[in-house]
């Protein structure tokens, strides 16, 4: 089971990485709404080892059965060594790569809000941005809701994926 999770584990978190990585290296020919995109993109990506994760269990370790629960186990830890990745490269990011980002998104924000809202409900949308964003110019809370937002959808995949894969004798 260890060497599945790893195994697997280690397969997402490059795929993912690779992906968040790579499109964070073309911020200047691409906006953040595409950004985000390739983010998810990344995240689900990543997260589709989960289920080939416990099948490989299931199929090549495990003689063609795991339980639910078992399944559940491999999925999530999985999972969090995806989210642990991705989180750190978060960090990387908005502390090397790119220590603007949170200055930079708001912008980005306020003038797509600013052609959609009326000014008054402009104005109070620009200050929830701003009281919201503040947050994020701590890395250490940016890579861990990097990490909550990779791991949540993980849990979704690997309950669908462990009922899927699972087989009893």
């Amino acid at each position: 089971m260890k060497n599945s999770i790893l195994r697997f584990g280690g397969y997402g978190a490059l795929i993912g990485g690779s992906i968040f990585a790579g499109s964070h290296f073309f911020t200047d020919l691409i906006d953040f709404s595409l950004l985000e995109i390739f983010g998810y993109l990344s995240i689900f990506a990543s997260l589709s080892f989960v289920f080939f994760g416990i099948k490989h269990f299931r199929d090549k370790t495990n003689g063609g059965i795991v339980s639910f629960g078992k399944a559940l186990v491999i999925g999530l830890a999985i999972s969090a060594i995806v989210g642990i990745v991705i989180g750190l490269l978060d960090i990387v990011y908005v502390t090397v790569i790119n220590p603007d980002f949170s200055a930079e998104y708001i912008q980005y924000t306020l003038n797509d809000l600013k052609e959609t809202l009326p000014p008054a409900e402009f104005e109070i949308q620009k200050e929830k941005l701003i009281t919201d964003m503040e947050a994020f110019d701590n890395p250490t809370f940016a890579g861990l809701f990097m990490f909550g937002i990779v791991f949540n959808i993980g849990i979704i995949i690997t309950v669908i994926s462990s009922f899927i894969l699972q087989r009893k004798k």
